[in-house]
């Protein structure tokens, strides 16, 4: 896997280096020849004879000497960059902002090259010809200088797009760009549009600028603007567009809930701002998920989905609700005699069968007290037959553990109304169940413990359940439960017995 990956790694640092060498050899070579053929259209410089060969010579000398320094000026400005990407290592913040400038510095330095050159020759034609010719090459020249510059700006994007991906990793886009998608419009339209249009002009218009074929180099700079506007038009909706598509993609992919989705962060314009906010949306949206999962399995999934649709209100609602209370029959003494961590493990397993057996049924396992649970049927989310649902729950959990053999317990079933709702303060509540109905299950808990089926219902909700749940109970007695000024009829679980 290592190897793998350091392949993939040279074959990356193979491809972008061979780029970087091909972009510096092309633009220059590519823009020398068609000022050249420029000025041989236009016949520049007019006045020259025999001694144009100097300026040729002198030019190619230009143009050779330009690429060496060129060459070793760019791996100057960016020679701690080299380091970093060759060798794999992170890039620091200063490396990285360096980095991000590869396309200002190598238009920078084509952009000095071309001016001086431009400077020279335009000086050597004045030497050996006239003013008018001096005028005509710099012109030329320059124009030719500033098409070279805006295409190696915008394939200097493209082909440091890389690197510059490591590098927006340590510094992303924020506040105001150095680098917006108005710069790159402009610098295509002034390739497209404004520098042959230019030309146009100063050819087309006085005083004339050499003797040549005037049509001829109208149709030479119809060609030139041709070919780099469309070469600067593709270089630009390859920015914008591919990244753009990237973006469509992952926000398809977390429409559809992947939320683990990473853009990978490549441009240092407005659009690699929308790559960051992206990654920043789904960054949210999983600690959103986090947060509610950590929410849910405190409190139970059915009050999370309630506060989160409500909000965070001290409020509630009277209902009718089924209240199970479950307690570990002689805890004290089970602690006293067990290690804390086994303890600890025991109480585990006892509180899975009683979240898996309310749970299967729809009901709530509102909170956990120590060795005890308590558990509502019908809030926050109402039951069609909330006591059949919490007498059923209330056997599958004995069953469950009495098969175990860790724990003994006892579970009291109670119905009646309670306020379900939000209780404490602004700044730290909990959603509960309050009222009589609770009250009577925990009363009932004490008494069960000492049943042999380990589980008492009230005669209320023995009442209200199906019959098919009926016939799992039997009447057991009439107890005086503490608080309570009436006798309360209250029914027995039968035996151990699949449900």
């Amino acid at each position: 896997m290592r190897g793998k990956t350091m392949s993939s790694r040279f074959r990356l640092v193979l491809r972008t280096s061979l780029g970087f060498a091909a972009l510096g050899l092309g633009s220059s070579v590519c823009g020398a020849g068609v000022v050249a053929l420029l000025l041989l259209l236009q016949g520049l410089p007019s006045e020259v004879g025999d001694d144009g060969w100097i300026l040729g010579v002198t030019a190619a000398g230009i143009v050779a000497l330009s690429l060496v320094v060129g060459t070793v000026w760019t791996a100057w400005l960016q020679r701690r960059t080299a380091v970093w990407f060759v060798f794999g290592r992170p890039p620091t913040k200063d490396e990285a902002a360096r980095a991000l400038r590869i396309p200002v510095d190598m238009g920078i330095v084509s952009g000095t090259l071309w001016l001086i050159g431009t400077i020279l020759l335009g000086a050597l034609a004045r030497v050996l010809g006239s003013w008018m010719d001096a005028l005509g090459m710099a012109l030329v020249i320059g124009l030719g200088g500033l098409t070279t510059v805006g295409l190696t700006y915008l394939a200097a994007e493209w082909v440091a797009r890389p690197v510059m991906t490591i590098a927006l990793k340590v510094t992303p886009p924020k506040g105001t760009l150095k680098v917006t998608v108005r710069t790159r419009v402009i610098i295509t339209w002034s390739l497209a549009s404004g520098v042959p249009f230019l030309g146009v002009l100063l050819v087309a218009t006085p005083p004339d600028l050499g003797q040549g074929d005037h049509v001829a180099s109208l149709i030479m700079l119809s060609v030139i603007g041709l070919g780099v506007g469309a070469i600067g038009t593709g270089l630009l909706a390859k920015a914008v567009a591919t990244p753009l598509h990237r973006l469509r993609v992952a926000l398809d992919e977390i429409a559809r809930g992947n939320k683990e989705i990473v853009v990978d962060v490549d441009d240092s314009s407005e659009i690699g701002l929308l790559q960051t906010s992206v990654n920043d949306l789904a960054a949210g949206l999983r600690e959103q998920e986090r947060m509610r999962d950590l929410f849910g399995r405190h409190v139970g999934d059915e009050v999370a989905r309630h506060a989160l649709e409500y909000g965070a209100s001290l409020s509630g609602d009277v209902r009718e609700v089924t209240a199970l209370f479950v307690d570990v029959v002689d805890s004290t003494a089970l602690a006293s005699r067990t290690p804390p961590e086994d303890l600890v493990k025991m109480l585990n397993r006892f509180f899975t069968s009683v979240v898996l057996a309310v749970g299967a049924r729809g009901g709530l396992v509102n909170k956990f007290q120590g060795d005890a649970a308590l558990c509502v049927f019908g809030a926050p989310t109402r039951l069609a037959d909330a006591p059949t649902a919490a007498l059923a729950a209330a056997r599958a959990i004995r069953d469950a553990v009495q098969e175990t053999g860790e724990l003994d317990l006892g579970i009291g079933v109670a119905s009646g109304r309670v306020f379900a709702g939000q209780l404490g303060t602004s700044s730290r509540f909990e959603y509960t169940v309050i009222g009589d109905a609770v009250n009577e299950a925990a009363r009932l808990t004490e008494h069960a413990k000492a049943a042999d089926g380990r589980i008492l219902a009230s005669e209320a909700v023995l009442k209200a359940a199906l019959e098919s749940e009926r016939s799992h109970w039997e009447p057991y007695a009439e107890l005086e439960l503490r608080g309570r000024r009436e006798p309360t009829h209250t029914w027995e679980a039968s035996a151990l017995s699949p449900e």
